[in-house]
């Protein structure tokens, strides 16, 4: 069976944790390993650069409001230089409700994005050669803003259903080629309650269905009546009625859960979808970060 990546996050209190884990990713054969911009990606990279030897790693993703273009150029050139070629460069516009928390204005994301990474690419005259720049994408115009000015696309939450009619978007020799085509997929294994494991992917979902450009994609893909359940919902101000509008067809085309049997059936499926690279971001139904890569290694070994 191929692998997939994995989803690492350094919280506090457990760095030196998450970067053992690394090392065990690596050793376990997983493809990658790509750091959310929580627990300051970028400085988890860097260990990751230094802890392993062969494992692909990069952000998935870092959000392009949070530093300037020549500055996260250089860490990245850096970043780069040192893991011998390893590392890919994750970057997205992120989402305007969880910018603004942190005082940070989100502009227009197409345009915002080619100006950052043309200050980047001018930057690398200073900094030395930068890494393949991979961009968070949804929909078909930041694909198509992937295809003309980045190495790569990378998903978070899609559905697999929809994949291909968003391949589509790039073209063949780049989906045969290096192009980077990634998918940040929440993941649950429990081979003893199935429906427990559906229930710690509605809450991981939760936020997400709340922010309008996820809900945008999902009518996208086919979603639109669980979308418009869900936007009458949050009208009424009734959050709690979320995990009942999410659908067992729309949590399992955007999610892997279940038991083990089941996730890795749904592996395949994404990888059949096109789905180069995807990205397990791993969670448990007893216990937290720890506990789910336990189950994650123990699921793969």
């Amino acid at each position: 069976m191929q692998m997939p990546a994995v989803s690492l996050a350094a919280a506090p209190g457990r760095r030196k944790w998450t970067v053992e884990t690394a090392q065990k990713l690596e050793k376990a054969g997983f493809q990658g390993i790509y750091c959310a911009s929580f627990g300051d990606g970028m400085g988890l990279c860097l260990s990751i650069a230094h802890a392993t030897n062969e494992i692909k790693f990069g952000t998935s993703i870092l959000p392009i409001y949070y530093r300037v273009p020549f500055d996260l150029a250089q860490s990245a050139a850096y970043i780069h230089e040192i893991s011998d070629g390893r590392f890919y460069l994750g970057i997205g516009v992120s989402h305007a409700p969880a910018n603004a928390r942190l005082g940070v204005q989100t502009g227009k994301p197409l345009s915002d994005m080619r100006s950052y990474v043309e200050k980047m690419r001018a930057a690398a005259q200073q900094t030395g050669p930068l890494p393949p720049i991979v961009l968070a994408t949804l929909r078909k115009k930041m694909v198509q803003l992937s295809v003309e000015i980045a190495e790569g696309a990378v998903w978070a939450n899609a559905s697999r259903s929809h994949v291909p009619d968003s391949l589509s978007l790039i073209p063949e020799e780049k989906r045969n080629g290096d192009f980077f085509i990634g998918d940040m997929i929440p993941t649950c294994i429990d081979d003893n309650d199935p429906a427990a494991a559906a229930n710690v992917m509605k809450r991981t979902l939760t936020g997400y269905v709340m922010l309008p450009n996820y809900r945008n994609y999902w009518k996208e893909a086919g979603y639109t009546e669980e979308m418009e359940a869900i936007e009458a919902a949050l009208a009424r101000g009734d959050r709690d009625a979320l995990p009942g509008l999410m659908t067992d067809r729309w949590l399992s085309d955007a999610t892997l859960y279940g038991t083990k049997k089941q996730v890795m059936e749904g592996l395949e499926a994404w990888f059949g979808a096109g789905m180069k690279t995807p990205i397990l971001v791993p969670s448990s139904t007893s216990g937290g970060q720890v506990k789910a890569f336990d189950e994650l290694f123990a699921a793969f070994a």
